[in-house]
């Protein structure tokens, strides 16, 4: 029997507001009726669009973030 409690849990605890806030954000622009709670009703596809889309669109805020800093010569 599937539980609603999920195992993911945020490296940054106090970021998990704006994560949440991200996801139905995210799922509202795709078009992903995500409602807070239970969301079995929705395909894998569905779900798995909200989650590649946040890490994209993670990524470019990185990637802005990282070509409009200092270009100073940093090491990662």
């Amino acid at each position: 029997m599937p539980s609603n409690t999920s195992s993911n849990k945020a490296v940054v605890p106090e970021a998990k507001g704006a994560l949440d806030r991200f996801k139905y954000e995210v799922a509202n622009e795709l078009g992903v009726p995500l409602t807070d709670g239970y969301n079995g009703n929705l395909t894998s596809r569905q779900n798995g669009s909200v989650g590649g889309y946040m890490v994209k669109k993670m990524i470019e805020a990185q990637e802005r973030q990282m070509s409009s800093g200092s270009q100073s010569s940093q090491q990662y």
